[in-house]
């Protein structure tokens, strides 16, 4: 696949260096001034087909490439009240410049052979209407649709197999990164069309200086000030169901607010809206998806690879407000408040039965391999909450962003877990080993951030001011009884085990840049502070009678990890009409150190590296892109990555990540990279060819010793480098004729990693591929098909005896919706999934149906729903880990047949 992706590419370039040809020049009217935004158009004579276009800038001047064999052309041009010119033009390079005579014309906008797609400039617009079917209600029913967009299960949009860095509405940026929200509540009934702006800098000042790697998406509303949004309320039973959702909004030209409440227990977390899914430019300072620090956990019950709707058996309420208005009479000011609060319960249950081949290394005192069976029970109770303010100016003078953000987290979760195993005995004949326990976690955390980014004009010179301060505290505490349920680690003798755990953490980094522009180039030279300081306190205590116990110094933690990094470096931007050029150079100075207050061990390191990145694009024949990347990056490990004391990582897993001969960690990462695109949208064609190569020098490896049930790890010095191959596709299409989109893609990614299992060193070799399609058809106006597959194969070889594992497994979804009337809606939904491995295979089945009658003056639904028909209770799947010689089958339970009558509404 490898050499295919390179020779490809070198018949790309080949074609793009000595294939193309270019004309160019300027559009005049009949008065001599120029004329912007005429489209110039392309077309072998005879041939209703459109080779290449371009349009003119506000100069008038255009310039358009194209490949063709023909020794003549046709080339033709189109202004708003102009009289349209056609010309035989050679097959040549050449510079022609126009004249147009003026034409009353009654034309609203130049569309190019297709009305569904338009590209101007960076911006390709896709007429929403035109990819919908009668059963879709909201932008994201329609949005996945879209030829060249995907949307990942998390919410994600892609385009072109790249994360979007904003999501708009009638250009405004109200949702900062938490874009779920408005995706599956706003109407689409409210949208006119879809905006995808390619190579998107958000900060203006630095729009035509500095390019991006990224999309956005602009979400344009049929009316500049709507009030819409989305409601549901349902009910059903078995057990009883209930189901609420109310999202008003309303998109102002000065003010917009998203208003969301949603409650349910039917399975589906909404409270995954809030997440943040883009982070914007760097330049808007620093923001991240707040979570806590995990040092230990329970045993937690595995989730099948469904939908969430199949298994989860929940109970949430979910609350978030979102404000943005210009607080000033100067519109370049705006003021951001968003806020919410989640407060969830999940139930989890499985049955887990692991098989150990013969001589297996992880249970060497079974010759024969051994049967583990377990069932895990888990309760989950979590609270979140969640304030922010955003004070924001992006002018093309200037810009301030200051973001402050707290986050609130009152977890407790639950787990019962009963355990029969093996004898570890040589006697076959022996009784198993029967283990319960009672494990829970108490984990509140709190976190502070503050970001601050400006950037000021001076003389023909950008400075640039950023600050970031973060302060976060977690407390975890792990109880679990009967101590005897991890007698392997010494604790038989306790009626209790508490595993106790705090850590603070405060960061902080400063930094100051000055960007200067020379023709087509900018410079920016930059020089900060990164520093970084943690303290991590631990204690394992044993409970008998109610009389707590100290364990011991040696499970015990009090480490202090600092990190103080001074950089300096200078970015270089490059960028013209068809090409785009991003490098950064810094030399960054790690001054990082690792403290054992009650060990007294102490490491430190000091090193200066080189960590460059690059990227380029270059735009060609019209409608191809190709991009480059290259970056070189070290990870001196972080907080957490050392501690001298062992620690319950889990109930069965006891951590100690220190050894007598460790040096600190030093990690060396490589990747180059390379994606070529094709995006026509006078055709309705998509496509991308991806490839990625890197490797991981370590310097460090992991240790593991097991029993299959109970597990330690620790940490060696070994030299290792880990490898890491993918190369990637995926083609899109919409057939207007027959009101089609296809869309196909598939991943092929090699790996290899090393690691110790019971002191025996492993190497493990990695392959996977997978292959999805996504169908959906809308050509009968009484019928509508979305159909989607994935299918993937996976090899696992041990390279030390040369184990081979092999598994593969598909799932796919069809959704058919049939309409006798406008009123009626018909809908069948079928879920199958499968896995395979060594001799197993496991297929889960489901299916629904629905009807839905509208009332449609009112635009409201009454939907009846009967999910999991069949009502399986039980997923199964299988799955291997070829350096254990380890079989996995697990049961997991999920929710019963169940019946929903629910009433869906829009807000105006």
């Amino acid at each position: 696949m490898k050499k295919i992706l390179l020779v490809f590419m070198m018949l790309m370039s080949t074609v793009a260096v000595f294939g193309q040809k270019t004309i160019s020049g300027i559009i005049n009217d009949g008065d001599g001034k120029p004329l912007a935004s005429a489209s110039v158009t392309i077309e072998e004579p005879g041939k209703n087909a459109i080779l290449a276009y371009g349009i003119s800038n506000s100069k008038g001047e255009y310039k358009v490439t194209f490949n063709s064999s023909e020794s003549n052309l046709d080339l033709k041009i189109k202004a708003f009240n102009q009289r349209p010119v056609t010309q035989s033009i050679k097959n040549e390079d050449q510079k022609i410049n126009f004249s147009m005579d003026s034409q009353a014309t009654e034309i609203q906008e130049v569309r190019l052979k297709t009305k569904l797609i338009t590209k101007k400039g960076d911006t390709i617009s896709y007429d929403l209407k035109s990819f919908e079917n009668k059963n879709d209600r909201t932008l994201a029913d329609v949005l996945k649709k879209i030829p060249g967009i995907e949307v990942n299960k998390d919410g994600t949009v892609l385009y072109q197999g790249e994360a979007i860095n904003k999501f708009y509405v009638n250009g405004k940026d109200l949702m900062e990164g938490g874009y779920g929200t408005i995706n599956n509540s706003l109407p689409k009934d409210a949208v006119s069309k879809v905006e995808v702006l390619e190579n998107h800098q958000p900060v203006s000042i630095l729009r035509d200086k500095v390019p991006s790697e990224q999309a956005a998406l602009n979400i344009k509303l049929k009316k500049s000030v709507t009030m819409t949004g989305r409601g549901e309320i349902g009910t059903g039973f078995s057990p009883l169901l209930w189901n609420v959702k109310l999202t008003p909004m309303f998109f102002g030209q000065k003010n917009q607010w998203v208003i969301n409440y949603k409650a349910n227990n039917n399975g589906e977390s909404v409270e995954k809206e809030g997440n943040l899914l883009s982070f914007g430019s760097r330049w808007e300072g620093r923001r991240s998806q707040a979570g806590q620090k995990s040092w230990t956990n329970i045993e937690t019950a595995s989730v099948p690879d469904v939908p969430e709707k199949r298994y989860l058996l929940n109970n949430v309420h979910f609350f978030s407000a979102n404000l943005l208005t210009s607080p000033f009479k100067n519109k370049e000011w705006e003021l951001k408040a968003n806020a919410s609060y989640t407060n969830n319960s999940i139930k989890r249950e499985d049955l887990q039965t692991k098989v150990f081949g013969a001589g297996s290394i992880s249970v060497p005192t079974l010759p024969n391999g051994g049967t583990f069976v377990s069932s895990t029970n888990n309760r989950f109770y979590d609270n979140a909450a969640k304030g922010e303010l955003i004070f924001t100016k992006n002018a093309k003078k200037g810009f301030f962003k200051n973001t402050t953000t707290w986050n609130s987290f009152w977890n407790t979760d639950r787990a019962n877990v009963d355990n029969n195993l093996p004898p570890v005995l040589n006697d076959p004949t022996a009784t198993p080993i029967h283990k319960f326990a009672d494990e829970s976690l108490d984990s509140p955390t709190g976190t502070f951030q503050n970001s601050l980014s400006t950037i000021i004009p001076w003389k023909d010179k950008l400075v640039n001011f950023m600050s970031y301060v973060k302060y976060q505290k977690d407390k975890q505490t792990l109880t679990v009884s009967p101590g005897n349920y991890m007698e392997n680690f010494g604790f038989s003798n306790f009626d209790k085990i508490s595993q106790y755990t705090i850590s603070k953490t405060l960061e902080v980094n400063h930094s100051a840049s000055v960007g200067f522009s020379y023709r087509k180039w900018t410079f920016t030279p930059e020089f900060g502070l990164n520093m970084n300081f943690n303290n991590l306190k631990s204690v394992i205590t044993g409970e008998v009678s109610n009389n707590n116990y100290f364990l011991g110094s040696d499970r015990q933690n009090d480490m202090d990890w600092n990190e103080v990094m001074p950089y300096t470096q200078v970015g270089v931007n490059f960028k013209s009409q068809n090409f785009n050029l991003n490098l950064t150079l810094p030399m960054n100075f790690y001054g990082i150190t690792y403290k054992d207050n009650i060990r007294q061990n102490y490491l430190d390191k000091s090193k200066t590296v080189f960590e460059p990145n690059l990227f380029a694009n270059l735009d060609f024949a019209s409608f191809f892109k190709i991009w480059a990347f290259a970056n070189q990056s070290y990870d001196f490990g972080n907080f957490g990555f050392l501690y001298g004391g062992n620690m319950l990582t889990s109930p069965t897993n006891l951590q100690k990540r220190f050894s007598d001969n460790i040096e600190m960690p030093e990690y060396l990462s490589r990747m180059i990279g390379s994606r070529l695109e094709y995006r026509n949208p006078l055709n309705n064609l998509f496509f991308n060819v991806r490839y990625n190569y890197s490797t991981n020098k370590r310097n460090l490896i992991e240790s593991y010793k097991t029993n299959g049930f109970i597990s330690e790890l620790e940490l060696q010095s070994k030299e290792n480098s880990i490898k890491t191959q993918t190369e990637g596709a995926e083609i899109g299409k919409y057939f207007p004729k027959f009101k089609s989109n296809l869309s196909i893609s598939g991943t092929n990614t090699d790996s290899n990693s090393f690691s110790y299992f019971n002191s025996d060193l492993r190497e493990s070799a990695n392959s996977r591929q997978t292959l999805g399609i996504k169908f959906n058809n809308t050509y009968f106006s009484w019928f509508s098909l979305d159909y989607n597959i994935n299918l993937n194969w996976s090899k696992n070889t041990n390279k030390n005896d040369n184990t081979v594992f092999k598994s593969s497994g598909w799932n796919h979804n069809l959704a058919a919706y049939i309409y006798p009337s406008d009123n009626h809606t018909f809908g069948f939904n079928w879920d199958d999934l499968s896995t395979k491995a060594s001799g197993q295979n496991f297929r889960n089945s489901f299916f629904d149906l629905s009807y839905q009658y509208t009332w449609v003056k009112r635009k409201i639904d009454f939907e009846f729903k009967w999910l999991n028909i069949a009502n399986r209770k039980v997923y199964e799947t299988v799955n291997v880990d070829v350096l254990q010689q380890l079989v996995t089958t697990n049961q997991m339970y999920i929710r019963p047949s169940q019946f929903m009558f629910t009433v869906k509404f829009n807000f105006k």
